[in-house]
């Protein structure tokens, strides 16, 4: 991995972190999500139509199938983190989710697309790993009083990291979808996908927007650059080698 990826990489997990806290203070569910969701649409709108207009992409049916599968995975992260962060402490699902995330993408990788990263990558991404849990508290954060629930999403929300990972590798990679289009329509995609679960929720929305207006708009904006920085490094970069480094 060239030291420009790496330092995309960096870049993006520090972002990623702020945009947690950000979900984890909201607490939100459907309705949140959907919000910042729309929010990451209109904000993120004047750029895509500047891109068109400069660099007429096309993008054929295969293309836009990755879009919505992108979508609809992304989706599933979005709300199993946020119930995470409802039933759970932060320090245990957020660890467990980046920990075990990385560590089945890397083995996906190897298996689905053929990577064959170095020995010494597979140890350094095993230690980074290993650092998540230990800067987590380790075993002790197991015996916590919400510790049951927090693991069982911090699991179930690293295989959906790993999925999207691979899936999204994938779409940049072999497709060649540009990576400011992809996240753009994934966040399209799943304005759409939960319309008709907001239609009987519109107060519940008017709710998150006059409480936690401030924490939709700052994960619309950096949740977005954070994953289109990861997208972008992994172009050329493998994935076993990026994920750890998220």
């Amino acid at each position: 991995m060239t030291a420009f990826a790496l330092l995309l990489v960096l870049t993006a997990a520090l972002l990623h972190a702020l945009w947690n806290l950000l979900a984890k203070r909201a607490r939100g569910g459907i309705p949140f999500t959907w919000l910042f969701s729309l929010l990451t649409v209109v904000l993120w709108a004047p750029i895509i139509v500047v891109y068109v207009i400069v660099w007429r992409p096309t993008l054929g049916w295969l293309a836009l199938l990755f879009m919505l599968g992108s979508a609809t995975i992304h989706l599933a992260y979005f709300l199993m983190l946020q119930r995470g962060y409802r039933h759970g402490d932060l320090s245990v699902v957020y660890p467990l989710a980046r920990g075990t995330g990385p560590l089945l993408s890397m083995v996906g990788a190897v298996l689905l697309l053929g990577e064959r990263p170095t020995w010494l990558a597979v140890v350094g991404a095993l230690l980074i790993i290993a650092g998540v849990f230990a800067i987590a508290g380790g075993p002790e954060m197991l015996r916590r009083r919400t510790a049951v629930s927090g693991v069982s999403y911090g699991l179930m929300t690293g295989l959906l990291i790993a999925t999207y990972t691979l899936w999204d590798k994938y779409a940049v990679s072999a497709v060649l979808v540009a990576p400011l289009l992809l996240d753009y329509g994934s966040s399209f995609g799943r304005t759409l996908l939960l319309l008709p679960a907001i239609r009987t929720r519109t107060e519940e929305v008017r709710y998150e927007w006059r409480v936690h207006r401030w924490e939709a708009i700052g994960i619309s904006v950096l949740s977005s650059l954070a994953y289109i920085l990861v997208l972008t490094a992994m172009i050329t970069a493998p994935v076993s080698y990026i994920a750890p480094a998220r």
